[in-house]
C-alpha cells in the first residue's frame, strides 16, 4: 500500500481502531473518526482506550510515524470504512442509525473514484440503504446500482470475523467475504483488502455477505444454546455436564461447545435477532436459541442466589464481568448481569473480581458491592461464583479454594469438591 492512499475509518471501537492501525501499518495515511473527543485525544497521544493484545504498541508506532491520526471531523479520503455499532432496541429490532449517520458524514466529502465499505454487522439490505442514502445526498455522483453507465464510486460490505484477544492476528490471517453492490464494486474492495489481508478474499453480493455474517453468529448461538440447555438437564439429573460433554465429544462426529452463564458480546448475543426480525415466521430455531441463552442468565442468578441465601453473612466473590476470557469487553455480558443482580440483592456481601476493570460499571451503583483482586477475595470470601474463565482464575490451585463454596459456571475447576446448599440441590458445574 503506497503512502498516497488515504483511508478514513469511522468508529474507533473494538474493531475500528485495530482495523485503522493495521491499515496504517502498511504505509497508508489513515484518519480515524470518532464522535467521542476523549477517544480521539487518546489515539492521537499514541495510546489506546480498549484492551487488546499488542494493540497499544501498534497504535503507538503508527501514530509516531504519522500514518494514523484521529479526529471528530471527517476529511476527504480514497477509501471510507464504516465500523460503527449496530445495536438492537427493546423489541430486538436492529438499529442501523449509526451506520446511516456515518454514511451521511461521508457524503459531505465523497468524490469520484472513492470506495465506501461497510464493516459493521448489519441486517440484510443495509449496504443497499447506504447506497440509496448516498445517491440521495450526492445526486452529482453516479452511484452503483442507480445509474445506467459506469458509476463514480464503489460501495461494498465486508464484515469482520475476529476473536477478541486475537484481533490483530485475525484481521490479517482470516478469510474475508467481500460483497459488492455490483461485481465491479466487489473487485475494487477486493483490491483494497488484498493490501493487508493474507487470508482468502472471496467476492459475492452485498446481501449474501451480510447474511453470511449473521449466519456465522447464529450458528454459534444455536450450538451454545444446546450446551446451555444440556447443563440444566444435567443439574436435574445430578450429572456432571462437563464430564458428559467431554465423553460425548469423543464421538468422531460430535463437537458440543461449552456451557456458561449465558452468551455475551456484541456479535453472538445480538446478530441472530437481525435474522429473526427479518423473517420471524421462518426462524423458530434461531429465536428459541436466543431465548434459551438469555434465560440461562436468570437461571444462574437464581441458583447463585439460593447458594448465597443459605449462608447468611458470608462474603461472596463474583469472578469476572467480561463476556469472555482475558478481555475488557463487557458488552451484553451475562457475567455482568449475574454479578449486578446478585449485588442488588445482597449488597456489600458481594465482592467482584475483574482484573480488566479499574472500577465497577454503573450497573453496580448504590449496591454496596466492592471491586477487589483475586488474592483478597480468596482470603475474605467463603463462596465464589465463577462467571468468566480468565487465566488468573484458572491459576488458583485447589489448596487455596478447597474449603470454599463454589458455583462454577465455566467448568474451570473440575477438581473442586462439590458442596450443595441446604435449600436445593446445586451442581457446582452448570
Amino acid at each position: 500500500m503506497n503512502a498516497e492512499l488515504k483511508v478514513a475509518v469511522l468508529g474507533l471501537g473494538y474493531i475500528g481502531l485495530p482495523t485503522a492501525a493495521v491499515i496504517a501499518r502498511t504505509g497508508a495515511s489513515v484518519l480515524g473518526v470518532d464522535v467521542t473527543q476523549s477517544v480521539v485525544d487518546t489515539v492521537n497521544s499514541g495510546k489506546v482506550h480498549i484492551e487488546e493484545v499488542d494493540l497499544d504498541g501498534l497504535v503507538s508506532g503508527v501514530v509516531a510515524r504519522g500514518n494514523l491520526r484521529a479526529s471528530v471531523q471527517i476529511e476527504p479520503a480514497d477509501v471510507f470504512v464504516i465500523a460503527v455499532p449496530t445495536p438492537f432496541g427493546e423489541d430486538h429490532a436492529p438499529n442501523i442509525g449509526y451506520v446511516l449517520r456515518a454514511a451521511t458524514t461521508i457524503a459531505t466529502v465523497l468524490k469520484a473514484g472513492d470506495a465506501v465499505i461497510l464493516e459493521s454487522t448489519s441486517p440484510v439490505g443495509t449496504t443497499e440503504k447506504v447506497r440509496d442514502l448516498l445517491a440521495e445526498l450526492r445526486p452529482d455522483l453516479k452511484v452503483p446500482g442507480r445509474c445506467a453507465d459506469s458509476p463514480d464510486i464503489a460501495i461494498a460490505y465486508c464484515p469482520e470475523r475476529v476473536l477478541p484477544g486475537r484481533i490483530l492476528v485475525e484481521l490479517i490471517d482470516n478469510d474475508r467475504v467481500i460483497g459488492g453492490i455490483t461485481p465491479r464494486c466487489a473487485r475494487k474492495a477486493l483490491a483494497f483488502y488484498r493490501r493487508f489481508v493474507r487470508g482468502a478474499c472471496v467476492t459475492t453480493t452485498s446481501r449474501a455477505a451480510e447474511m453470511t455474517k449473521l449466519t456465522e453468529n447464529a450458528f454459534r448461538d444455536v450450538n451454545i444454546a444446546f450446551a446451555n440447555e444440556l447443563s440444566r438437564i444435567a443439574d436435574t439429573m445430578e450429572v456432571d455436564v462437563w464430564e458428559v460433554i467431554r465423553l460425548a465429544n469423543r464421538h468422531p462426529r460430535v463437537n458440543i461447545l461449552s456451557p456458561g452463564p449465558g452468551v455475551g458480546g456484541h456479535c453472538i448475543a445480538v446478530d441472530p435477532w437481525f435474522l429473526v426480525n427479518a423473517d420471524r415466521a421462518n426462524t423458530p430455531l434461531i429465536r428459541t436459541a436466543r431465548e434459551v441463552n438469555d434465560a440461562k442468565v436468570d437461571y444462574v442468578i437464581e441458583r447463585a442466589a439460593a447458594l448465597i441465601a443459605d449462608h447468611p453473612g458470608m462474603k461472596v466473590a463474583c469472578l469476572g464481568l467480561a463476556f469472555k476470557a482475558n478481555i475488557d469487553d463487557f458488552r451484553e455480558s451475562p457475567a455482568l448481569k449475574v454479578a449486578a443482580a446478585l449485588a442488588a440483592r445482597f449488597g456489600d456481601r458481594i465482592q467482584v473480581v475483574e482484573p480488566y476493570a479499574d472500577q465497577l460499571p454503573r450497573e453496580f451503583d448504590g449496591s454496596g458491592a466492592g471491586l477487589t483482586d483475586i488474592d483478597t477475595a480468596i482470603e475474605s470470601c467463603g463462596a465464589m461464583i465463577v462467571l468468566v474463565d480468565h487465566d488468573v482464575f484458572k491459576s488458583v490451585p485447589l489448596d487455596e479454594r478447597v474449603t470454599k463454596l463454589v458455583y462454577d459456571t465455566r467448568g474451570i475447576w473440575p477438581d473442586q469438591p462439590r458442596i450443595r446448599p441446604a435449600s436445593e440441590p446445586l451442581r457446582i458445574a452448570v
